[in-house]
């Protein structure tokens, strides 16, 4: 919502909240994670009866502080702790042997390994996941198999770290990259990701080969794949129709094919000299998406058995987080759609410059309720109108194109003064449309005796800011009045200014200038001081450099209406409102 009455939603508070302990339940032993300063920002419920704490007892704790000990019971210093001095390192580790204070004033002995964890959208954070010590051992000797090298801390965090890289994007091809790079070179040395499509086509999307430190897509055995067999009984066909995870190897395809698709796996494993290759569904709670091969062709040991189900739990937190991303740009391909239709085509108005640009909020459905528009009126002045609908989703879009249509009505059969204007959309809102509230600058501009009158009421949106082309900057306060929507029947007062040759005339919506631990007025100051300095640019070029300066970077959409009167010589008129 526009306007320095305005506050944050809850929904934007929630996006800089810490992440809950839902996502640690499914690790399986006594987990939590801390924060760059180490403090306790989530805990599942196996941490909580082993170390004898709430969750409300331990989030927001000192990890360090409330937990670690010696084995008698003494507290330990930074210098001393093992895991203290890895996590300010920034690097994984683990310990046979080790104790934590519990709630109940127990020592308990403990076998723990952190690893690096994304707490928030842009801040790191560790994950610590811990066994009681007599739990491990008795455990007994850990099953021997292809996948030795991995200790069952290192499976448990690397369940955790797909879990979070896999859930921090929406976009789905970079969620298949962060799938490779958690398993390539770690588990195998080939990666195989084949996808359904929403057509119920298959397409072999990455073929990735570890080399080195680095990873080598092979694109020549990249591309659309035949369809699925409906009942056969090779293991990339059944995968992908989401029956079971399979081994395999290049013996499984020698005998004569059933299907186009066995055609293609004994193309792979001929091509990539693959030995031995596990295949797991790759599926969320609604569709099979497709099915991701392991394979290893030079790393020791071959898969067994004992291996698929780690596989599988990859695959499945991988179909979540790309069930997801998927349903993220079907709804972004859609509102990008609406956008185009809702935003207009700024008409040509001879004399004047005229830009625009719409940013939206990366979190948001790629549209919302802040607008720009400008239109050619019936008595030959060009109306200008910037606001913002509250909301950032698909209805504050619908509610804006409402609101945007009445606008121009009202403004094309009525000439009158822009308050009036305004104060005929507002008695409307309530009984026609579905807009809550909103705020608006609605302008006229008018060529007369030579100058460009600018004409204008504000409701209860942010002041436009006038610069002159030597740099003079200031906001036009006047003409100021309530936002839309409020119900209070009062008149609307009306503003008038000379704009000066060369000028730049600026009208945003609110994200431009608002971001969290900032006041209001900085983001003002911030607008008028890099504004200022950019007046002598090209109108393109002083709209996108704007932007990129002052744009709190993915907060809030963003509205920006710019134009620039024609140079001319002479005396310049002053810069105050009449």
């Amino acid at each position: 919502m526009a306007g320095p009455e305005s506050t944050k939603s809850d929904h934007e508070q929630s996006r800089t909240a810490p992440r809950t302990s839902l996502e640690l339940e499914a690790v399986g032993a006594g987990a939590y994670i801390v924060d760059e300063e180490g403090r306790i920002v989530a805990v599942n419920s196996r941490a909580e009866h082993l170390l004898a704490r709430s969750a409300e007892d331990l989030v927001g704790q000192d990890a360090h502080e409330l937990l670690h000990r010696g084995p008698q019971g003494q507290p330990l210093t930074a210098t001393q702790c093992g895991m203290r001095q890895a996590f300010h390192a920034g690097r994984p580790a683990q310990s046979a042997e080790d104790y934590f204070a519990r709630g109940d004033d127990s020592l308990l002995p403990v076998s723990w390994m952190i690893t690096p964890y994304q707490v928030r959208d842009h801040e790191s954070g560790t994950l610590v996941i811990f066994h009681s010590a007599g739990q491990a051992r008795a455990a007994g000797p850990r099953q021997e198999h292809a996948a030795e090298t991995l200790t069952d801390f290192e499976r448990l965090a690397l369940l955790a770290e797909t879990t979070t890289q896999l859930t921090s994007t929406l976009d789905v091809d970079e969620a298949l990259r962060r799938l490779v790079g958690l398993v390539v070179p770690r588990l195998a040395d080939w990666a195989v990701i084949d996808l359904i499509t929403e057509r119920d086509e298959v397409w072999r999307t990455a073929v990735v080969q570890a080399d080195g430190d680095g990873l080598v897509y092979h694109e020549d055995l990249q591309g659309p794949m035949p369809p699925v067999p409906e009942s056969s009984p090779m293991p990339l066909s059944r995968a992908l129709r989401g029956v079971a995870s399979t081994l395999a190897g290049p013996e499984t395809y020698q005998q004569a094919p059933d299907s186009g698709i066995a055609v293609e796996q004994r193309r792979l494993f001929e091509a990539t000299g693959i030995r031995s290759a596990a295949i797991a569904p790759i599926r969320s709670t609604r569709a099979v998406l497709g099915a991701l091969t392991l394979g290893r062709a030079t790393k020791p040991g071959n898969f067994t058995v004992a291996d698929l189900p780690l596989f599988e739990d990859i695959a499945r937190r991988a179909g979540l987080a790309l069930d997801n991303a998927r349903l993220y740009q079907r709804q972004r391909a859609v509102a990008e759609t609406m956008q185009n239709h809702l935003l207009p085509q700024m008409p040509r108005v001879p004399g004047l410059e005229m830009t625009v640009r719409y940013l939206p909020a990366p979190d948001a459905s790629q549209v919302g309720g802040d607008w720009y528009d400008a239109f050619t009126l019936s008595d030959s002045a060009t109306a200008l109108a910037v606001g913002d609908v509250v909301g950032h989703d698909l209805e504050a879009a619908a509610g804006m194109a409402q609101l945007r249509n009445m606008l121009r009505a009202y403004a094309w059969s009525e000439r009158e003064p822009c308050s009036r204007i305004v104060e005929r959309l507002d008695e409307a809102i309530m009984p026609i449309t579905d807009v809550a509230m909103a705020t608006l600058i609605f302008a006229r501009i008018l060529h007369c005796d030579g100058h460009w009158q600018l004409s204008w009421t504000n409701a209860g949106h942010l002041p436009p800011l006038l610069v002159s082309r030597d740099g003079l900057a200031q906001y036009l306060t006047d003409g100021h009045g309530l936002l839309l929507g409020t119900g209070v029947n009062a008149s609307r007062p009306d503003a008038t200014a000379l704009l000066p040759p060369g000028c730049t005339l600026v009208l945003y919506t609110d994200g431009l200038v608002e971001a969290p631990g900032h006041t209001l007025d900085e983001g003002l100051n911030r607008l008028r001081q890099h504004a200022a300095a950019l007046a002598h640019r090209p109108l393109e070029s002083f709209t996108d450099q704007l932007l990129r300066r002052v744009h709190p970077p993915g907060h809030d959409d963003v509205a920006l209406l710019v134009l620039r009167t024609p140079h001319t010589g002479g005396h310049q008129p002053g810069l105050a409102a009449e």
